[in-house]
């Protein structure tokens, strides 16, 4: 039987092409419009694995989908990026002069913002995902929408794009993670990146002290993100992501790190992509 691969999106979506990307076995797409969905489908077994956008160059991070991971004890097996391009598609023979309304992600109207300051009479409207608006399109013979979705979304639902990488920032990319149910994949020698998640006290240095361990053990912090702890107000819980040249590095530094923070929990252990 095929993978069960969960996205945020449907066929023709960037979480799809990272899909098409990232693994070398035959899969069947599960796709759902949200990402509280594609967790819930990891979570019931409808899906083997999932897909999920965490950051983007841009627009930083989804800070939701670290408390998703987080509360419902997934882990992050691996992780690939994907330049974005963003397209504006309408109906074949339909001109920019023709439609009254672009609908998009947030995320994909947020970095295209710049680009429709010369069109005011168009109208900005957020949607579920990218590839689902220019389905819609297709199906519904929209002929006064627009999408912005990425170019197989025009392949595959008959669309003609009228502009292409209309994103203000051109080195514009995004981080994708891979998604388990269970830890660790891959043999200790592959592993050389990890996501980890702790609080610290309230006491003056402590982050820096944890910080300080991580540079001991020759741990390389790439990414910090605080959020606030929902059940004790005024307390932050910090994600981390960390690489290393060797597993025994990242063993020495997580006993220690178990020892200085609090609720400290490794939410993947996995291989670098940039690496």
């Amino acid at each position: 039987m095929n993978l069960k691969i969960a996205i945020q999106g449907i066929k023709g979506s960037n979480h799809h092409q990272v899909a098409k990307e990232f693994f070398t076995e035959p899969f069947d797409l599960v796709e759902c419009l949200s990402f509280d969905k594609l967790i819930e489908e990891l979570l019931n077994g409808t899906a083997d694995k999932a897909v999920m956008a965490i950051e983007n160059s841009i627009a930083g991070s989804i800070i939701p989908n670290y408390n998703l991971i987080y509360h419902n004890q997934i882990h992050i097996i691996g992780e690939h990026y994907l330049n974005i391009d963003h397209n504006l598609m309408v109906k074949p023979g339909l001109t920019i002069e023709d439609i009254t309304e672009v609908h998009s992600h947030p995320m994909a109207l947020l970095q295209c913002k710049d680009f429709f300051k010369a069109y005011p009479k168009i109208k900005l409207v957020e949607d579920v995902d990218t590839a689902e608006t220019a389905k819609r399109i297709e199906e519904k013979e929209l002929r006064t929408v627009g999408a912005i979705a990425p170019k197989v979304a025009a392949d595959l639902y008959n669309l003609d794009i009228i502009a292409s990488a209309i994103q203000t920032i051109k080195n514009n990319a995004t981080r994708f993670i891979i998604l388990k149910k269970q830890n660790k994949v891959l043999p200790k020698e592959a592993i050389n990146k990890a996501s980890l998640r702790f609080i610290t006290d309230h006491k003056r240095g402590s982050l820096a002290a944890v910080l300080n361990v991580m540079s001991d053990c020759n741990m390389n912090l790439t990414k910090i993100q605080s959020l606030p702890v929902i059940e004790t107000p005024w307390k932050y819980a910090f994600f981390v992501d960390v690489t290393f040249d060797t597993y025994t590095d990242f063993e020495k530094g997580k006993a220690l790190l178990k020892i200085m923070s609090e609720d400290f929990r490794v939410l993947g252990e996995y291989r670098n992509a940039l690496k």
